[in-house]
């Protein structure tokens, strides 16, 4: 039985000032046709190809539900969230991603939980 493999990603330009948040069952691929500007739209506009974050999920549904949920994060959550696994905001493969002790990821949720209070409070003044 062949093992099908979704991948929530995000990507940015070269500046760092436009994310891209995206879905595929193919990373490698996506990520080629965005390089190669064949995918109309935003990330041909904006130059959006560097693949900073990805999570790996082996039903589609989860992957779609989460990108929904990223899609709705503040861009300091976004950024909380891609520092938390790739501080450098180096350009990632899929073979290089690292990933973290299961204890470390409550504490990346609390810092990402912590920058929306902020995020809120800023909002408030």
């Amino acid at each position: 039985m062949k093992i099908h493999l979704y991948y929530v990603y995000i990507l940015t330009n070269a500046n760092h000032n436009v994310l891209y948040i995206g879905v595929t069952n193919d990373i490698i691929r996506r990520c080629f046709e965005h390089k190669q500007r064949r995918v109309k739209g935003f990330t041909q506009k904006y130059h959006v190809s560097k693949l900073i974050y990805f999570e790996r999920f082996d039903f589609i549904d989860n992957a779609i539900a989460r990108e929904k949920q990223l899609k709705g994060y503040s861009r300091i959550k976004k950024n909380a969230l891609i520092n938390s696994f790739n501080n450098e905001w180096n350009e990632l493969n899929i073979d290089n991603r690292i990933e973290i002790p299961h204890q470390a990821k409550s504490e990346v949720r609390n810092d990402i939980i912590s920058c929306v209070n902020s995020d809120k409070a800023a909002v408030k003044k």
